[in-house]
């Protein structure tokens, strides 16, 4: 188990010490079950009762918040950026491999960087290159000339496609699949015909994949990641989409083809971008939000409904089919009236 002094973290992290700065933390947790040796946060001040029963070692706090508290602390300017920073490193999450494992089938033409770890029956294909120090899963498949950047993590059982590119620290979770075909056909009098997906697909440095989290092919141009963004678990990215740097999209969503997100957008769960569409730089698409055009500004876009009683939505529905009667009926009274006056 690693450990660190709280005056180590101080200096680290550019944060003051209060109290005694030889404590020794090991692991990170919650003010409420936090023991001995750990570390906590408080970057909520609706938990700052938590504080008065905390059994952590040690906690990090704001200013203003170190003024609610006589133990041990470290004051930072933020402080649930400290504790992410913190966790990585007390980090005890193990490797996705290591060394090269005897069933691994790795193609003559392949090319492998230094320090290479590649898990039980993992597949590198022809002429792939894999950067060093990378770990590749059990399972995992590297297609046809892809080439995977340095100091990434691909966990087991990711399929990896012909010509994708992948950056440097790159993670990418289980049940991902990279490069498959996108959704390309032309109708012929009911028949569909297949266009072939021949572009591939383009991944910045420092991108997070999620678990079972699907990203498809250019039709002819590529599909793009730009640096920095991170997709949580299960969302769809259609082909040719392009997601500019330090995005996040949450669980769920849904990107349809061609569709252009900016940099440092924000998109919640279960949300869905309609095809062909862009949106700008900055955008917070609150969670459950269909987007059907294209946002030209900087802001929050929402269109979910919230929760309310069964009896109350029913009749909300019912009324909500009848806006268009409505609206065709106050605009013959308002001519109406413009006719009287």
């Amino acid at each position: 188990m690693q450990s660190i002094s709280l005056k180590e973290l101080a200096s680290r992290l550019d944060g003051k010490v209060q109290g005694y700065g030889d404590a020794v933390i090991n692991s990170v947790a919650t003010l409420e079950n936090a023991v001995e040796g750990q570390l906590s946060f408080l970057a909520n001040s609706k938990y700052r009762s938590l504080l008065d029963d905390t059994k952590a070692t040690a906690v990090l706090l704001s200013e203003k918040s170190a003024e609610h508290y006589n133990g041990n602390a470290l004051i930072v300017k933020d402080a649930y950026v400290a504790f992410a920073l913190v966790s990585q490193w007390l980090d005890t999450t193990p490797q996705a491999a290591y060394n090269i494992h005897p069933s691994a089938q790795i193609d003559p033409s392949a090319m492998l960087g230094e320090n290479v770890s590649v898990g039980a029956n993992a597949v590198i294909g022809s002429k792939a290159i894999v950067g060093d120090n990378t770990e590749i899963g059990a399972g995992t498949v590297i297609g046809q000339d892809s080439i995977i950047g340095s100091n990434c993590r691909i966990w087991a059982n990711v399929t990896i496609y012909h010509d994708v590119h992948l950056g440097q620290n790159c993670i990418i979770h289980s049940g991902a699949v990279i490069g498959s075909d996108g959704f390309g056909y032309a109708n012929d009098a009911g028949k569909w015909i297949k266009i072939p997906q021949t572009g591939g697909v383009r991944i910045g440095d420092s991108v997070e994949i999620g678990a079972s989290t699907s990203i498809d092919r250019g039709a002819i141009e590529h599909t793009i990641i730009e640096d920095g963004v991170i997709l949580d678990n299960q969302i769809q990215v259609a082909h040719n989409v392009v997601i500019g740097a330090h995005t996040a999209i949450a669980g769920n969503s849904t990107i349809a083809g061609s569709c252009t997100i900016g940099k440092y957008c924000i998109i919640g769960g279960n949300s869905a971008v309609a095809g062909h569409l862009s949106i700008a730089d900055g955008v917070h698409v609150s969670g459950g939000t269909n987007v059907t055009s294209v946002v030209r500004e900087k802001g929050i876009v929402s269109s979910a409904t919230v929760a309310m009683p069964n009896k109350l939505w029913r009749r909300n529905t019912v009324r909500f089919r009848q806006l268009d009667d409505l609206f065709n009926r106050v605009k013959v009274l308002e001519k109406a009236s413009k006719a009287t006056e």
